[in-house]
């Protein structure tokens, strides 16, 4: 047992790629780290990257445990523990937001620089987590449901991606397709009791980059710039053409960005 707890053994379900400063990728819901395919090959020359996979997705395992981000933050403790790194670059978009805010408030010690990606600091209002809640019900209770491609799926890319990038909208509603339902109803739940991170955003003291698509309207650019106002010294970027995945409907921009800021790091 981790001395963090219950945590799942994610060592065994992480990407590790190049040397260097490390930098943790935390992908997005109900994605993997597959998502990350771009990054890896990009940032790979200069720095270890790291893309594990959240539990229950891209084969890893989901446990018995309660649904809650904070295990999940612990889980990467235990994760950077396994792989001997004291701190890390930690990068999380959407669901991986959500984590890496978490991962902040418990073990800030190990972060060396933060990077927020379409993601929010506050909590759900009660119709959201609701929703999230009726989400995990339907795929427990009908695992062939298309609640997620019919609902979910849609909100994730933006216009431009579906109107003129077919093939990147075809790989997304893939990973959609592939989410297993045992770990989407966990990570539904789990989102929904996150709470608000203001207060965490609040206390951050290292370089932070805050990135959001121009078209995402799940994290849109407003809830950006109330997260980067509230982290002193962060700086905010945005990504244009792009709705709630850049990394992956705009993988050059998202790169170029993500890399111009871990550049400045030194």
């Amino acid at each position: 047992m981790s001395r963090y707890g219950r945590v799942m053994p994610v060592e065994l379900y992480s990407r590790d790629t190049g040397s260097g400063p490390c930098v943790l990728l935390l992908h997005a819901f109900p994605l993997s780290s597959a998502m990350w395919l771009s990054q890896r090959e990009a940032l790979s020359a200069s720095w270890r990257v790291v893309t594990p996979d959240q539990r229950g997705f891209g084969g890893s395992p989901l446990g018995d445990d309660l649904p809650a981000l904070d295990l999940a933050a612990d889980d990467l403790a235990a994760l950077l523990d396994a792989k001997a790194v004291d701190r890390a670059i930690v990068s999380g978009l959407s669901m991986g937001g959500y984590v890496a805010m978490a991962f902040w408030r418990r073990h800030a010690d190990r972060v060396a620089a933060l990077v927020l990606a379409d993601t929010k600091a506050a909590a759900d209002a009660e119709p959201a987590r609701q929703n999230r809640r009726r989400i995990a019900s339907l795929v427990e209770a009908e695992p062939d449901s298309t609640v997620l491609i019919d609902e979910v799926f849609p909100t994730l890319i933006g216009p431009t991606t579906r109107e003129q990038r077919p093939l990147v909208a075809g790989r997304v509603r893939g990973f959609v397709q592939s989410a297993p339902s045992a770990a989407v109803a966990w990570a539904q739940r789990a989102m929904a009791e996150r709470p608000d991170s203001f207060d965490t955003l609040a206390s951050v003291d290292v370089p932070t980059l805050v990135v959001v698509g121009e078209e995402d309207e799940l994290a849109p650019p407003t809830d950006a710039m109330a997260m980067t106002e509230a982290i002193s010294g962060a700086r905010l970027r945005r990504i244009a053409d792009a709705g709630h995945l850049p990394a992956v409907e705009r993988p050059a921009e998202f790169n170029a960005v993500l890399v111009d800021f871990l550049a400045s790091l030194g």
